[in-house]
């Protein structure tokens, strides 16, 4: 079995190999050459932390395995580590041997940022110049940069529940050379482009915050009972999903469902877009939402082509098991 421990993952895998990874593996999931396993996600009484898997097979790819990790609040203020911690296991489709295991914070937080990033570019309209970021954390300086690179934008703006942390965005704003404004939530509605990614259990941004033709990722909920958008946004906008499934029952979906604000035939899948067998954006003034509950084959996409560059730098440990 092969070992890539976290601390190789910054020097293996890119934003752009990321992005690619991401945007091949929905491809695959619409083609249904690719699917998911259930997800186990769970409160664990400890530390208040919510724990559980997500796994898949590709068979197009012939990638198999799941992520194991979740939430943990507490790590940074007591322990200086992230809160979200994970690692990618990956098998051997033909035997079921173990084939890897490979550090999984990095890739989660990259192939996060690549799924709104994939969005982005298949639903957004061309002369977007305005992106608004809800939240400020750790995932949200991810998503800033990735995005960043798929439309020429102008000017960041954010917004944050604690609005201390929202140097941390305002940081990625000078870096790209783009001036940053802090604004109240009704402020969104200057943006072409939101990314909420936050991990709220009530909704902060409401339909009235958004204007026409605006692309909206929806990064955040991923959980049962999470949410970030009211259920009347979704009502109103063209929705797209990484998975109908999770979008429905630990996505931003499952609210406005079940409200009956939309039905289940209402989410598409981003990845028909990306094939071109959903036409996705059809006008400058339609709203698109992308509900990204993130999926197990993400994570067994850039955990397979880390493994790969792994090896073919010598990087990879290999262990008898």
């Amino acid at each position: 079995m092969l070992i890539v421990p976290e601390r190789e993952i910054a020097d293996l895998m890119t934003r752009d190999a990321a992005f690619d990874a991401v945007e091949k593996v929905f491809a695959a999931m619409a083609a249904r050459e690719a699917y998911n396993f259930p997800v186990v996600r769970e409160a664990i009484g400890h530390e208040d932390a919510l724990y559980g898997f997500k796994g898949g097979f590709d068979q197009a790819g012939l990638t198999l395995g799941l992520k194991a990790g979740g939430y943990w609040p507490n790590n940074l203020e007591k322990r200086g580590l992230i809160n979200h911690q994970s690692t990618v296991f990956l098998f051997d489709p033909d035997t079921g041997k173990a084939k890897a295991m490979v550090g999984g914070n990095l890739l989660t937080a990259l192939r996060t940022a690549a799924a709104s990033s994939v969005s982005i570019k298949h639903l957004a309209r061309e002369d977007a110049k305005v992106i608004g970021m809800i939240g400020a954390g750790h995932q949200a300086t991810f998503q800033l940069r990735a995005a960043l690179e798929q439309r020429n934008f102008e000017k960041v703006i954010g917004w944050n529940y604690h609005p201390e942390m929202l140097p941390n965005i305002e940081k990625v704003a000078s870096e790209a050379g783009l001036p940053f404004e802090a604004v109240e939530l009704d402020g969104m509605k200057e943006a072409d482009v939101i990314i909420s990614i936050t991990s709220a259990f009530a909704p902060s941004l409401m339909a009235d915050h958004v204007s026409p033709g605006t692309h909206i990722a929806c990064m955040g909920t991923d959980t049962k009972g999470k949410q970030e958008v009211e259920g009347a946004l979704l009502a109103k906008a063209s929705v797209f999903t990484d998975e109908v499934a999770q979008s429905i029952t630990i996505g931003e979906a499952q609210h406005a469902v079940a409200e009956g604000l939309i039905e289940v035939s209402d989410v598409a899948e981003v990845g028909a877009v990306i094939n071109g067998t959903n036409p996705g954006r059809t006008s400058a003034e339609q709203i698109t939402l992308f509900d990204g509950t993130g999926v197990g084959l993400q994570d067994l996409a850039v955990a397979a082509a880390v493994v790969d560059l792994a090896v073919e730098k010598g990087i990879a440990i290999e262990v008898d098991f």
